[in-house]
């Protein structure tokens, strides 16, 4: 009995491992292809994990940009330039620059005329004080600008009396003004002159397109348009060349209003001084 049971066994063991293993057989690709399917799908959420490299700013794109852009403006003026008659373009273009250069000219001479006014007069006055004439001469020689020349040349003649300083201070100080407005009416002729020699043009351009109508013998829109845009051009730079030269005029004008106003105020603190230190009172 004992050994039917176990032959029963046996034969029911190798049975259901035979079976498992057919089945298991049968089950291998669907296996396979769901590892490669797992593999896939890990590889790409490991491809997803991965961070993505930050899109570069295209720095040499935007720096050609920037170079097509200041060429296509330098091209287009040039070009509009030489569509609004190189002669009359050029002779505004002149007037613009001399103009720029006095201006300049003023500028800086203006800037080196301005000084510390409060405490040059405060030095001046410590050393009247003093009775140190000649020591208030040697600070107005060691200091730039109009103000310090007439101070000096007020203390040349302190020994003359008040009324001596007074006059030689508003004749000087006429003189010191002068040199401030020196080159300011051609400033203001070039202010003038530009936009003038832009209608210049522009008449000539005009008359130079109805020329070339009467030799088509009709009236052309083409010809028309082009020649008005033609002679405008130069109306519109000699304008632009006004507008440049007009504030650069006004900054000027500003300037020496400022410095001539310090002018007179130190001019009567110097009378002041001389009269409260009893300076060439007999």
């Amino acid at each position: 009995m004992k050994k039917i049971v176990s032959s029963l066994a046996i034969i029911g063991m190798f049975t259901f491992g035979f079976s498992t293993v057919s089945f298991a057989e049968q089950q291998d690709p669907a296996n396979q292809d769901g590892v490669e399917l797992q593999d896939d799908t890990s590889s790409m959420e490991a491809i997803s994990a991965e961070p993505m490299p930050e899109m570069e700013a295209p720095v040499e794109e935007v720096e050609e940009a920037e170079v097509e852009k200041e060429v296509g403006f330098t091209s287009t003026l040039k070009k509009k330039f030489i569509e609004g008659d190189p002669f009359w373009m050029g002779i505004v273009l002149i007037a613009l620059i001399i103009g720029i250069a006095l201006c300049i000219e003023r500028i800086v001479y203006l800037n080196l005329s301005s000084i510390n006014t409060k405490k040059f007069l405060a030095d001046v006055e410590a050393a009247i004080a003093k009775g140190d004439i000649e020591g208030a001469k040697e600070i107005c020689r060691n200091t730039r600008g109009p103000i310090a020349s007439i101070f000096y040349q007020g203390l040349a003649r302190a020994d003359e009396g008040v009324e001596a300083v007074e006059k030689t201070v508003v004749a000087y100080g006429g003189v010191q003004m002068g040199l401030l407005e020196k080159g300011i009416s051609w400033i203001s002729l070039f202010i003038a002159l530009a936009p003038m020699l832009g209608f210049m043009g522009t008449v000539i351009g005009m008359i130079q397109a109805f020329e070339k109508i009467v030799e088509d013998g009709q009236v052309s829109p083409i010809t028309v348009a082009g020649g008005i845009q033609v002679a405008l051009l130069t109306t519109v730079f000699g304008l632009i060349s006004a507008i440049i030269l007009q504030i650069f005029y006004n900054y000027i004008v500003a300037k020496v209003d400022g410095i001539v106003n310090e002018m007179e105020n130190s001019s009567i603190t110097l009378v002041d001084m001389m009269i409260k230190y009893k300076v060439g009172q007999r």
